[in-house]
Parts: structure tokens; sequence; C-alpha cells
């Protein structure tokens, strides 16, 4: 069965997710990681993709990015996987794939970008047997976010600088939206739409992309269509 062809919007926000082959580990030390966010910025740069949130997790990594053209996510991507994979082929003395498969993405609705930078965010809070504060991990963008620290390869949405005027403003108020957590609904929410490769965001929003688009946003329904019964119908006579 063909794969669903993804949809990217210059100008939109998208989630993407790559995970380790056999879910294994797609970083063994820190130096690995640091290399990994080195090739992002360079890419991200080079192909005109701002970054808005990210986090490095041992056998996946989770991105919120626009672009500015319709290739740059797809261009990006392609070139941080061949390069991250040739450095640490070569640290590690192996050879072959690091990827499950290609990478998965979703559009992500503006006014629900917050709910999205959230999840990715609290991410090691959800890791099994070794949960991390958001706050508390190095390498993902919720210190940032959170005024911990100031990280360059952020840029960040217009949903953040909405949260206040002053960089304290808008620390606080996100500071409160993590400590709400991301509720299982939301999460599941973003699961199924990695998933399906198709939209997180309010019924409004896929509404008005479905009209942009001309083509449905919506998970289709499991299994083959319902056969009607015409059994009861007028045969035509009058």
């Amino acid at each position: 069965m063909a794969r669903p062809q993804r949809i990217f919007l210059p100008g939109h926000p998208h989630h993407v997710a790559v995970r380790g082959h056999n879910q294994g580990p797609v970083f063994r030390d820190d130096e690995d990681r640091r290399c990994y966010l080195t090739h992002l910025r360079t890419v991200a740069r080079e192909y005109r993709v701002a970054l808005h949130a990210y986090v490095l997790l041992d056998d996946r990594i989770h991105l919120l990015l626009t672009p500015s053209t319709q290739e740059g996510i797809s261009r990006m991507m392609q070139a941080l996987g061949r390069r991250y994979v040739a450095d640490f082929n070569r640290r590690h003395g192996r050879t072959g794939t690091l990827w499950e498969g290609r990478f998965a993405s979703h559009l992500v609705d503006a006014e629900a970008v917050l709910d999205c930078q959230g999840f990715i965010e609290t991410a090691p809070e959800r890791m099994a047997g070794q949960a991390v504060r958001a706050d508390q991990y190095a390498w993902s963008s919720a210190p940032h976010h959170l005024g911990v620290r100031t990280d360059a390869l952020i840029t960040d949405h217009a949903a953040v600088w909405a949260l206040g005027n002053t960089p304290f403003e808008r620390e606080a108020a996100y500071r409160e939206r993590l400590a709400q957590g991301v509720t299982v609904p939301q999460q599941r929410a973003v699961e199924q739409a990695l998933r399906q490769g198709l939209l997180y965001g309010s019924p409004q929003a896929r509404q008005r992309l479905e009209r942009e688009l001309h083509r449905p946003l919506a998970p289709r329904p499991r299994g083959r269509p319902r056969k009607t019964d015409l059994s009861g119908l007028d045969s035509g006579t009058n």
C-alpha cells in the first residue's frame, strides 16, 4: 500500500519526528548530541527553516519547524540525516542506516503551536524509568523558553511572543503552561496527527486548510466503507 504524501506548507508550523532503526539509540553520548545540533543549525539556515522547539531523546528526535519553501523541510532533513549519520558511523566504527525509515511529520495550526511545543519539550518527563523535568533536560529547547539559558538555535514562534510583553512575562506564562502538563487527549491527538501526517489543530483550522489544499485532513475511518442497504428503497414505480 502506498504511503500517504506528506504535506508541507511554507509559512506554516510543522511537527517532525524521526526514530532510531529497530528502536535503537541515535545518540550514544553528549558528543553525538552536540554534533547533531551543530548540523541542525547549519542545515536549518541553509534551507531557510525556522526551528521553534526540539528535543533529543536517546532513540528519537522531535522538531517544531516552519519552512520558507515547500521543499525546505524535506531537503533539510535529508541533509541533516546524511551528515549526522556519516559522523556517527565514523565516531563509533559502524556502517549502515541509523533511522527507522523516513521521518514523520504533520501540520500544526498556529493556534495550537504551544500545545505541540509543550508535547515536545515535556517528552523527557514521560520517559519510562528516567523521567526528567523539562527545565532540567539539557538537550531540548525547554530551558530556552523557561529562561534558564538562551538557545541560538531557536526562533520563537509568534505564539510564544503573544504570551507577554517582556521575556519575564513570557517565561512565567510558559512555565505555568508546562506545569499544567500535556493532557492525555492532547498527547493522543498529537501522536495521531504524527502517525497519519495530517493536522494538529481545531476543526475550524482543519476546514480552513482543507479548502486551501483541496484535500481532506481528517482521519479516514478504519475498515471498508459500509454497504448501503437498498432493499427498502423505492424501485422507481409510482
